[in-house]
């Protein structure tokens, strides 16, 4: 077979990974501490007496990233939140280091439904021309930061000529940097990072030792990455929420398996009780729920953050149900004027009928799929 020398083709290659939302991106690993896949990693909350399965299903498979903007799942699991809606169904538990690995569980199975980000949803749904999964409810916003060496850099202008880190080409903070760099009317080659800036795609493990030893001069990261930079003596010098309407975007989505969807829609309708009941605990009791993601973490990888990383991130992460669907279809308009990838069709990859269902029955208010809907 011929190789596919074009630029998009190299792109295509080369993308993998965090963070937002081109059809042919994926979701760079983002969380400190995690480990590889683990289908028999389990919450071990005990299954209630006399509790029924849910759907007749012996268990739901329920996959995360050990990153604290996958808060709900960290909490959830941690809390019994899962295990309690889904009655004797067991609740199983992986935890993964990047997407393009929990696609593909999704994709073969072992895994049910996810907790992921933009950018390797949209993946699977285009790749698979629709047919593999739907997004159905949000869990995160924010969490982004530009963080940069103080004594290089002291304000927005100073970045001209700078190195700045993103984790991975194409991936959601790399499209973001690159946009507003375009914004400034600087010029970049968006596949070298060569320009007036320079952007170095650094995986996140590394990036806080490459700017420690001032190889970097900066980075536009998330969570708790950009926290661990400033602990490192970085300054925040902005925070990307700053430059949304109403300071929201999507960092986070709970994504399934649309044959899961349509076979054990009652399995999905209650782990979506359990993440709205979640996202309630966690947004009523901050502490408390900081604490307990924590302690899930500790769990999950055998190191927790410390608490000079743990509390400024927690504190720029917002958990919420809504999707924020509007702001991914900005996010890949972003990525098309980068040219990064065409113009993809979005259009029925999002599935709110059951969150909807479940928000309607709580009092609270329904959540809109921007036009990107199945219905």
């Amino acid at each position: 077979m011929p190789v596919n020398r074009s630029p998009r083709a190299i792109w295509l290659r080369r993308s993998t990974a965090v963070l937002a939302v081109l059809p042919v991106l994926t979701l760079a690993a983002c969380g400190y501490g995690s480990k590889s896949d683990s289908d028999d990693a389990d919450g071990g909350t005990k299954v209630a007496a006399g509790a029924k399965k849910t759907d007749g299903l012996d268990s739901v498979r329920i996959g995360y990233f050990g990153n604290l903007t996958h808060a709900t799942a960290l909490v959830g699991n941690q809390k019994g939140f899962f295990q309690k809606e889904l009655g004797a169904t067991k609740a199983k538990y992986a935890v993964f280091n990047a997407g393009p690995s929990e696609i593909e569980a999704l994709n073969s199975g072992s895994v049910d439904i996810g907790w992921i980000g933009p950018s390797p949803a949209i993946n699977g749904y285009t790749k698979s021309r629709g047919k593999s999964l739907r997004i159905v409810s949000g869990s995160a916003s924010g969490g982004v930061k530009l963080v940069v060496n103080p004594k290089k850099v002291k304000s927005l202008d100073d970045l001209e000529g700078k190195k700045i880190a993103t984790p991975q080409l194409g991936n959601t903070q790399d499209v973001a940097f690159l946009n507003w760099i375009a914004e400034r009317g600087w010029k970049v080659d968006a596949q070298s990072g060569k320009g007036d800036v320079t952007v170095v795609r650094s995986d996140n493990k590394v990036t806080p030792d490459a700017f420690k030893a001032g190889s970097l001069d900066g980075a536009w990261v998330p969570e708790p990455t950009a926290s661990k930079l400033v602990a490192e003596g970085g300054k925040v010098l902005l925070d990307e929420a700053s430059l949304w309407p109403d300071k929201k975007f999507v960092i986070t989505n709970v994504v399934v398996r649309a044959a899961f969807l349509k076979e054990h829609p009652k399995a999905v309708e209650a782990v979506l009780r359990a993440s709205v009941e979640t996202n309630k605990w966690i947004n009523a009791n901050p502490d408390a729920a900081k604490e307990s993601a924590n302690r899930q973490l500790e769990k999950d990888s055998g190191k927790a953050l410390p608490a000079e990383v743990l509390d400024p991130a927690w504190k720029s992460i917002t958990i919420l149900d809504d999707p924020l669907a509007a702001t991914l279809n900005t996010e890949a308009d972003h990525a098309v004027k980068a040219g990064l990838l065409e113009k993809p069709d979005l259009k029925g990859i999002y599935d709110l009928t059951l969150l909807n269902k479940v928000l309607k029955a709580e009092g609270g208010s329904t959540v809109d799929a921007a036009g990107l809907g199945t219905q």
